[in-house]
């Protein structure tokens, strides 16, 4: 709970003209101090573990990490008003419990009516205590399917284009990707992938399994009724009763 201290704040917006709107919004305020502002999310991530701030403004279409894959990478993400040209995206991330979101072109009437109400909840909730898991889950339940990865290896972070995936093992609450640059551990389960996988280019061919379609070399016999993918690398991954004929409906 922070009460007497100013409350910091981050700006991340891959557009100058953006931060530059809100820096002088912010000017009104007394209680709030600017601490940095940056260009796109990686410099973002790297500048909210490094100055740990009470709130950050962040714009969500931004051309290296966008907004939402950055608060997948985040453990303990800060109050968050988000920023957006794109009303498709906010719409749908609000329907749940989120601080607020400023479709551009915001004014600053609309701005301090978003900052006063996060400026409340940062003064109220014990810090790390701040709920973003609904409005992560919303954005997993979108419409579009997945076209990239993030992943976070050690201190870097990748993105793997889903082209690249060959396939996907399950691993308790995470889930293992082989892709053509390496294997990663990501912190999803397979429920997630089997939403936002495009059902054309990967199928579930097993409770553990997901493949890439052309990825997929023949599939043989391994035991009596049971079946096994061979894929083009020579790996060969079990095939469920299911999954057959999940497989027999598309390979035809």
């Amino acid at each position: 709970m922070k009460t007497k201290e100013k409350i910091r704040v981050i700006i991340i917006d891959d557009e100058k003209l953006g931060r530059e709107i809100i820096k002088n919004y912010l000017k009104k305020f007394e209680d709030v101090e600017l601490i940095a502002e940056c260009s796109d999310g990686f410099e973002g991530i790297k500048q909210i573990n490094d100055l740990k701030p009470d709130l950050i403004l962040l714009d969500i279409q931004m051309p290296k990490l966008t907004g939402f894959e950055m608060l997948e990478i985040l453990e303990n993400p800060p109050i968050i008003i988000f920023t957006t040209a794109f009303d498709q995206y906010a719409l749908k991330a609000f329907e749940v419990n989120a601080t607020d979101y400023l479709l551009k072109p915001f004014s600053e009437e609309r701005f301090t009516e978003a900052l006063n109400k996060a400026i409340k909840l940062v003064r109220h909730i014990p810090p790390g205590k701040q709920e973003l898991t609904g409005l992560v889950k919303a954005m997993e339940n979108r419409d579009e399917y997945l076209d990239r990865v993030v992943i976070k290896h050690g201190s870097k972070i990748l993105i793997i284009p889903s082209e690249e995936v060959r396939y996907i093992e399950a691993q308790d609450d995470y889930t293992m990707l082989y892709s053509e640059r390496g294997n990663y551990l990501k912190q999803k389960t397979m429920k997630y992938f089997e939403q936002n996988l495009n059902p054309k280019e990967f199928i579930r061919i097993h409770r553990s399994y997901f493949v890439k379609l052309s990825y997929v070399k023949q599939i043989e016999l391994f035991e009596k009724e049971s079946y096994r993918v061979v894929l083009h690398d020579g790996v060969k991954l079990p095939v469920s009763k299911s999954g057959y004929q999940n497989l027999k409906e598309i390979i035809k």
